[in-house]
Order: C-alpha cells, then sequence, then structure tokens
C-alpha cells in the first residue's frame, strides 16, 4: 500500500494570497526540464556505446542495428508501385534545360519536381535536392541554385517538393489552395495522425525521397552508380535521413541540419515532427550516427556559423564521424564546411557543395569559386495547372493514406480485443504508454501553501511532491459540509481555470464534493511553452518521444497517483472517488480508469475526442500532438478503454 503525508505551512495568512493568483510555485519548474535530464544520461550511455565501436565488423553491426530500428520507427515502407512519370514542360536555358516533371510515390499520391540536365550526351551523374521548410519549395531561390549549379557543372538535379510544401499542400482551403502559410504546420498536423498509427512524417518525407531516386534511376540520361543527396534545413533532414537508409546515395551533403541532440536540448529543443523518431535516442540514434550509418560513403556536412542549429555540435558531429571514418581506413571521404553566416546556403556552401559532388560522383577535384547565381520566375516550375496536386483527380493525401492504413488496423484490433484477457490488454497498453507494469508507485506529499475563502467552500493552494519528479501545483476544493464524495478533476487548460465561478469544480464544491483540480506535470505552471489549440505542447512532446515516453503515460502515472493520495486526505471515512476529464485530458482519465477501474466510482468527460480513429483521417485534428501515443492504434482506441472501465462507469458529455 502506497502512503502519503500530508504537510502544511504554518504561519501563512490567506490574506497574503491574493484570490486572482492561483500559482503555487515559488519557483518555475517544468517537466521538460526533468525530460532534459533523462535524455543527457541517455546520451551519455550512447557514447560509452560509441567508443566499443573499435572493428570493421562491429561498426557494420552498428549500422544495420540503427538502420532496422530508424526504418521501423519512422515507419515501414510499402512495395514500390509504378512511378507513372510524366514531362509535363521543357524550359531550355544557357547550359542545361529543366524539365517539370510529376510521378507517383504511391498510387494517387503525386511528387511534383524540377529536373535540371546539362546539354551534352550524358549519361551525368544525379543529385537529388530535397527542399528546405519553405512555402514554395523547388521554385524557392536556394533550390533552384542548387539545380542550376549542379547542372552547369555537368551534373542532373532532381529538386522535389516534400509534403505540405510547394505543389504539395495536404490541407487545402476554401479556394483549393494550401490551408495554412506557415512552411511546417503541414508536418506537425500530419504528424498526429502518423504517430497514432505507428508512422511520421519523415516516413512520407524519406520514402519521397526513395522513389526519387527510383525516378532518376529511370532516366536514361543518369549515370545509376553516380547517385548524390542535398539539402538544407528541412531539406537536411530529409538528406540525412535518407542518406542513412539508401545506399545508392553515393555522394550526400546534408545543409544546414546536423548537429547533435545533446547541443539541439541543450539550445532550441527538438524541432519539427519529422525531426523526431519514436525513442531514437533510446536505441541509441543520435544525429553523428546519420552519417556514421553510411560510413565509408563520402558525405560533407555544410554549417554557418551563426545557424540556431549550434555549431559545436555540427563539429561534434564530424568529429564522431571522422573516427568511425578512420577506422574504416577512408578518413578523407567525410568532412565540413563552415562559412559566415545565419540558417541557410550562403554562396561559399553552396559552391563547396557542388565542388563536393564534382569530386566524388566527376572524379573531378578542382575548386568551385562562390559565385552569384539568378534564379527564374517560380511560375515557370510549376508541374500542375492549378499549383496543387491535391486538386488532381482522387488524389491521396497524406490524411488519407494514414486513414487507409488505420482501417487495416481496426481489422487486427478487433481480433485482439475479442481474443485477449483484460489483464493481458492492461499490460499490453502500460507498456504502449510507456508505464512499466512492475514499477512501484509513486508517494506523494502535499504542501499547503495558501487558502482562499468562498461562500460556501474553501480552496487550498498546494504543492503536491513526489521523492524524484516535477512537483504539481493543485487547488483543493473543501466544502463547508462534505457529502462524501472526492472528485478530482483534469483540465487541458490547467487547474486555475476550475477557479472560475461556474466552473466544473466550483459547481461540485458547491454539491458538497471535496475537490482536486491539479497540473499535471508540464501543465500550467509547469509548462514550458504556452500550449497552443493546434500544435499542443509539441516541444515537450517531441523531447519525451525522442526518449521513448508519451506525455500521456506521464500523465496516467501521476493521475493514479493522485487517485491514492486523494483517499488519505478523510482517511477516516469511506468516500466515493469521481474524476473528470476536460476536453483532452479526458484522454488521461480514460487511460487511468482503464488501468484501475477500482479506483474510480465513476469517470465523467467533458468534450472529449469520441476516438483516437477518427482524428487520422482530420485534415485539422482535433487533439494537439501531446494526447496521442506511438502506434496506439495498433493495439487499442478510446472506445476500448471505457470497454476495460466497466459497465457505466464512464459518463460522456458533449459540453
Amino acid at each position: 500500500m502506497r502512503m502519503f503525508v500530508w504537510l502544511l505551512c504554518v504561519g501563512l495568512s490567506p490574506a497574503l494570497c491574493q484570490a486572482e493568483d492561483w500559482n503555487c510555485l515559488q519557483e518555475p519548474d517544468s517537466l521538460y526540464a526533468h525530460l532534459q535530464q533523462e535524455a543527457y544520461l541517455i546520451l551519455d550511455q550512447r557514447l560509452e556505446a560509441f567508443e566499443t565501436l573499435k572493428t570493421t565488423e562491429q561498426i557494420h553491426a552498428h549500422q544495420a542495428k540503427l538502420r532496422e530500428m530508424m526504418i521501423e520507427r519512422i515507419g515501414t515502407f510499402p512495395e514500390k508501385t509504378p512511378l507513372n512519370s510524366q514531362v509535363v514542360r521543357t524550359i531550355q536555358a544557357e547550359g542545361y534545360r529543366i524539365e517539370n516533371v510529376i510521378f507517383e510515390s504511391r498510387p494517387q499520391h503525386h511528387v511534383t519536381a524540377n529536373f535540371y540536365i546539362p546539354d551534352g550526351a550524358g549519361p551525368f551523374p544525379a543529385v537529388l535536392v530535397a527542399s528546405g521548410h519553405s512555402r514554395t519549395a523547388k521554385t524557392a531561390d536556394y533550390n533552384q541554385r542548387y539545380g542550376i549549379i549542379m547542372a552547369q557543372n555537368g551534373m542532373a538535379a532532381l529538386c522535389f517538393d516534400p509534403i505540405g510544401q510547394g505543389e504539395r499542400s495536404q490541407i487545402l482551403n476554401d479556394a483549393h489552395q494550401n490551408q495554412f502559410p506557415g512552411t511546417t504546420t503541414e508536418h506537425f498536423l500530419v504528424g498526429v495522425g502518423s504517430i497514432l498509427v505507428g508512422r511520421n512524417t519523415a516516413h512520407y518525407e524519406t520514402w519521397d525521397a526513395i522513389r526519387c531516386i527510383d525516378y532518376l534511376l529511370s532516366r536514361p540520361e543518369v549515370l545509376p552508380d553516380r547517385i548524390g543527396m542535398t539539402g538544407c534545413s528541412g531539406g537536411g533532414t530529409q538528406t540525412s535521413y535518407a542518406m542513412a537508409i539508401d545506399d545508392r546515395i553515393r555522394c550526400a551533403a546534408p545543409s544546414c541540419y546536423l548537429t547533435t541532440f545533446r547541443h539541439l536540448i541543450e539550445t532550441i529543443g527538438p524541432q519539427d515532427a519529422e525531426q523526431n523518431i519514436f525513442g531514437q535516442l533510446k536505441f541509441g540514434l543520435d544525429q553523428p550516427d546519420y552519417v556514421i550509418m553510411r560510413a565509408p560513403l563520402p558525405t560533407l556536412i555544410s554549417s554557418t556559423t551563426e545557424d540556431f542549429f549550434s555549431i559545436q555540435g555540427s563539429w561534434e558531429n564530424l568529429r564522431q564521424a571522422k573516427r568511425i571514418y578512420s577506422r574504416l581506413g577512408f578518413p578523407e571521404q567525410v568532412d565540413l564546411v563552415e562559412s559566415d553566416g545565419k540558417h541557410g546556403v550562403p554562396p561559399q556552401n553552396l559552391a563547396s557543395i557542388a565542388q563536393w559532388m564534382q569530386r566524388w560522383l566527376l572524379d573531378r577535384d578542382q575548386n568551385l569559386p562562390a559565385r552569384e547565381i539568378s534564379d527564374r520566375p517560380a511560375e515557370d516550375l510549376l508541374c500542375t495547372d492549378s499549383g496543387q496536386v491535391l486538386n488532381l483527380p482522387a488524389e491521396q493525401s497524406v490524411m488519407q493514406l494514414n486513414a487507409a492504413l488505420e482501417k487495416e488496423l481496426a481489422k487486427s484490433r478487433e481480433q485482439i480485443w475479442q481474443t485477449t484477457s483484460p489483464a493481458y490488454l492492461r499490460k499490453r497498453i502500460q507498456e504502449t504508454i510507456g508505464l512499466p507494469a512492475d514499477k512501484p508507485g509513486i508517494k506523494l506529499t502535499a504542501r499547503k501553501v495558501g487558502e482562499v475563502k468562498r461562500d460556501s467552500y474553501t480552496i487550498e493552494k498546494v504543492v503536491l511532491e513526489q521523492p524524484a519528479g516535477v512537483p504539481m501545483p493543485a487547488l483543493i476544493f473543501r466544502p463547508a459540509k462534505f457529502e462524501g464524495t472526492i472528485s478530482l478533476i483534469l483540465n487541458t487548460d490547467g487547474k486555475a481555470i476550475e477557479t472560475q465561478p461556474e466552473s466544473t469544480a466550483a459547481t461540485l464544491a458547491q454539491a458538497g464534493n471535496l475537490v482536486i483540480a491539479v497540473d499535471l506535470p508540464g501543465q500550467g505552471e509547469t509548462a514550458y511553452e504556452k500550449r497552443t489549440d493546434l500544435h499542443g505542447d509539441w516541444k515537450t512532446f517531441y523531447l519525451a518521444y525522442l526518449i521513448e515516453k508519451s506525455l500521456i503515460g506521464i500523465w496516467t502515472e501521476q493521475t493514479l497517483a493522485i487517485a491514492d493520495f486523494a483517499r488519505t486526505i478523510r482517511p477516516e471515512e469511506a468516500v466515493s472517488l469521481q474524476l473528470t476529464g476536460q476536453g483532452e485530458a479526458g484522454i488521461v482519465a480514460l487511460h487511468a480508469v482503464a488501468l484501475q477501474p477500482e479506483q474510480f466510482e465513476s469517470v465523467v468527460l467533458h468534450g472529449t475526442p469520441d476516438s483516437w480513429s477518427a482524428v487520422v483521417s482530420q485534415p485539422v485534428p482535433q487533439i494537439g500532438v501531446d494526447y496521442t501515443v506511438h502506434g496506439a492504434l495498433e493495439l487499442y482506441d478510446l472506445p476500448h478503454l471505457i470497454q476495460l472501465a466497466g459497465e457505466n462507469r464512464v459518463t460522456l458529455s458533449a459540453d
């Protein structure tokens, strides 16, 4: 049995607390900071393992293991299908031509690209260019310059649009154009449904890159054993992933992206959806490993001194990679270029990338001076009449592809739930949300820091503390006359909203319930950044995601600990414990009651989504990414949690 201690801070007058100030912590503390420390320990363990990679056999085994895990975590790739490629326009330029091409990376899922081909007989080496987070993608000036400089130096180049950018927006408005002006918004929104079905935004981006290579190999102008890849920022991410997985990429130059995760977490923190792979730090995949996984194939890291991706981390990345390349006997095949400037590809970096490609793809090692390159009007480079592939007949968006996978998962889910015991299902759910079955319960202590009196109840401000973990600020509503029910309230917007006169907590307290409204770790006072309705608390979520944790798992564990604590408030009485979930927080309440139904006499959900499966197909998901669990729909959906809770225990309210 778990034991709890109730500690009162003496000497505090209620007058010291203003009614409108509902903060309980004197010093800020965040879940994010605790997750940072966990990540650093895991990264230290990875460095220890790295130092054991001494022989060729050990390095090759390490590469194979990471490649297998990476593909599994971003989502296993489908069978290759016909590209059905078309050249829709050809533009002749000085010394090269540009073909506007379109092909299917999956059936009815089109990729738009510009193919730069040098004049002459060929065949030529070819460089795949992945776009960074630019709204215009392949037609952005810096992406055009990639294509032009390659073509002017004897190499073909294919610049393509990633999903969510250029002509490949996955969410259109009523005018049939991209709904969101931001360059990363769609990637985050695609991530919500992808995560639930066990995929990642990177699954789609990386597969598109692989199919782009297939397209290059289908062209007679291309030398099949002389393929390179480069790209800046988000394009650097795509390059890093593809070059680690696909060894057809002989030469690579990821730009303005590669650092180390320690430097990233210490500075700007986790970034866009596709730049975080589930549990990658836990299974030993740091950013230097994207280079190490392809050793000893030629790789150039392109960086700038003032990039928000730490330049110190870029050099550490190179150092680790250089040591592995040296052990394999090819130290000269990995290098780094650093130029003055902020995030981007200044002329010197672009020239160095082109020179690197020449060296390894053309066997020509000569200096290419930095120079300015003029780009052409974006409209010349469009591949569709409307400017968006989603306007093509029967086009499949990523949301539709995820929904199709979810339908397949639904069949296997139902088979599992028809043939498996509740005890086993609870164990599997705990594993899925990252809550080990054998982990001892959390012991909470409570420290009172103030109170506010109201007509029929008193609100106590307390801090729920634990030996190792984030303190949880809470408000305890004590009614003038207790009627036997303790209500625990979880609110996505935090505890303070429950102090409003017409709130659920106030209504219950007036009816004689003792009410506990709490900021779960990472919420309210312990939030790292302000949560948004569109993205949720994505930064904390993705830091947990990197170390193979879910916020749902963390919050469920804490909710169960608070439930145990609640029963100690009036130990002399037999009390009924009710759990209320407001909005998305109801998803946490469902997990808590499904895992320990004996804890709660009843659960009431207000405005909680009916299912995760419905979220998958929504162009704009109705939940933030922080209320998802990686691969959950492979095993269960929210209605299954209601089933585990027991008959008539859960009440759903639409308000």
